[in-house]
């Protein structure tokens, strides 16, 4: 066919034809959910993430579809800890149990740092029924992670998804293994909170709530999207501590994914976490009704106290002493631990901050230079 000859009419219907044809072959190349990344990190693991939203629906058939697709990826875990206590017998042997997820072909395995900590040894069972023996990579308290390889080929790791585009509603799937005796259980439900600010063992942590069913046991496995994609790590424990009066149904958490790349690549790297700011203290909130002995403290103020300082740290640099009383940072009042922590943490290694302390009576204001944290 000679194109010369066509009539104008037919070269611009050609011309649309063409620019539709170029729109829906890049449709189809980004996708309507988001891009696919695979990001190799400075450990050296590979992590495949999905950006962009999840699908907005999701039937009965679509659950069954994600818990074929994930199932794969959830692991249980089971720990022993040898214990020193008031037995006759001297030392015993307490066991714990969990859950985690594969995240490399190779064996690495992310958890909660409260399902391996203290744990004299690791075991982890797969989906297949096998049993593998597990080395603590790294952990972190402050982030409730922690990083477990074990000795195996070709496994099946989750593939990341974007919790920044969660939102209240859509579908949420807890795969894990409760009462750590019921490995691969799957429940069903949906984000009910984002940005929950959720105080665990003194360290303020922004956690999802789901209303999927979650039980001691589904620490540290796997809450996934309709599309099958890893959104959090679920935070069983604080879940069910988080009530005087009662066990509470349908309120779980899970840690953020987005929140814990960063973490895992330094974990696997460093053992450690290296990169966050601290002061270099350890502290305490004392109250009307503690029991921690700070010398005459018939007179003590409630608040959060110093206890302890790092020789050579950032605190221990600035003039902070034992028994300090801090008063504030960067001119906010706090009276816990975890308040300070919490400012602390919206800083860089290097910042200076304000910290003002009571000591004797008598307030002192100081600049501290933050340090990197070195081990946990």
């Amino acid at each position: 066919m000679n194109f010369n000859n066509q009539n104008p009419q037919n070269k611009q219907t050609k011309r649309t034809l063409l620019l539709i044809v170029l729109v829906v072959l890049c449709s189809s190349v980004f996708g309507f959910t988001g891009g696919y990344l695979a990001n190799q990190s400075s450990s050296g693991v590979t992590i495949n993430q999905v950006t962009g939203k999840a699908s907005s629906k999701a039937s009965k058939s679509d659950v069954s579809s994600v818990a074929s697709k994930c199932g794969a990826s959830v692991v249980e875990i089971k720990t022993e800890a040898v214990s020193s206590g008031d037995s006759m017998f001297g030392q015993y042997v307490s066991e714990g149990a969990g859950s985690g997820v594969i995240i490399s072909k190779d064996g690495y395995i992310v958890t909660n740092n409260h399902v391996i900590d203290n744990a004299s040894s690791i075991s982890v069972r797969t989906t297949d029924g096998k049993d593998y023996e597990a080395q603590l990579i790294g952990k972190d308290a402050d982030s409730d992670l922690a990083v477990i390889k074990i000795k195996a080929d070709n496994l099946t790791p989750a593939t990341f998804g974007d919790s920044s585009k969660l939102e209240v509603g859509d579908v949420a799937i807890a795969i894990g293994n409760p009462l750590g005796e019921l490995g691969g259980t799957v429940t069903e439900g949906i984000i009910s909170a984002l940005d929950r600010q959720i105080d665990v063992g003194g360290t303020t942590m922004t956690l999802l709530q789901t209303d999927a069913s979650i039980s001691p046991g589904n620490s540290g496995g796997g809450l996934f999207n309709a599309d099958g994609n890893l959104i959090g790590i679920v935070n069983a424990k604080y879940s069910s501590n988080s009530t005087s009066s009662g066990s509470v149904e349908g309120i779980g958490f899970a840690i953020p994914i987005n929140q814990t790349t960063d973490i895992i690549d330094q974990l696997i790297s460093n053992g450690s976490v290296t990169n966050r700011p601290v002061l270099g203290v350890s502290l305490y909130d004392y109250t009307n009704n503690s029991n921690y002995y700070m010398g005459d403290n018939s007179d003590k103020e409630t608040g959060v106290y110093i206890v302890q300082i790092v020789n050579g740290g950032a605190a221990d640099i600035a003039g902070l002493k034992e028994g300090d009383r801090i008063v504030s940072v960067d001119g906010k009042e706090v009276s816990s631990s975890s308040e300070v922590k919490a400012a602390i943490s919206k800083h860089k290694i290097g910042d200076k901050i304000q910290v003002k302390v009571n000591r004797d009576g008598k307030e002192k204001e100081c600049t501290i230079t933050l340090q990197g944290s070195t081990n946990n």
